[in-house]
């Protein structure tokens, strides 16, 4: 598959999660995917498992792709994901075997406030600066 159409794949998983489309957001995996959630120590084994724990997560939650970056079958996307308006910077980083996903990890890190110790080094940006 091309990287275009990686990209695309990726970019119509990322609008169904957005939009709550829990089908189309898991049609990406295949049934013998794996999910990972290192700073919890969670493994969700199965497509069926993994739209399942989605499907019952209670908190609303948004998704705003920032970066999609990736080849051949290895794929990352940073993006900023929002549980009931509190923002958590995300990456995915998805293995495809055969156009599907068969593994995915995801690490979130909370926004914090900027040290002291860095601040005659710094320029502080807001999310909409990120890219820039």
């Amino acid at each position: 598959m091309e990287e275009a159409a990686y990209r695309q794949l990726l970019m119509r998983h990322w609008k169904a999660s957005d939009e709550g489309d829990f089908e189309v957001e898991h049609e990406i995996y295949d049934h013998k995917s794996m999910l990972y959630y290192p700073q919890s120590g969670e493994r969700i084994s199965g497509r069926a498992n993994i739209q399942a724990s989605r499907y019952a997560q209670p908190n609303s939650k948004r998704f705003a792709v920032r970066r999609i970056t990736g080849s051949r079958d290895l794929w990352v996307t940073e993006f900023l994901l929002s549980y009931d308006g509190k923002p958590s910077h995300t990456v995915s980083i998805m293995e495809f075997r055969d156009a599907l996903v068969v593994r995915e990890t995801q690490y979130f890190a909370d926004p914090f406030s900027p040290s002291p110790s860095r601040s005659a080094l710094v320029e502080l940006v807001t999310e909409g600066d990120l890219d820039n």
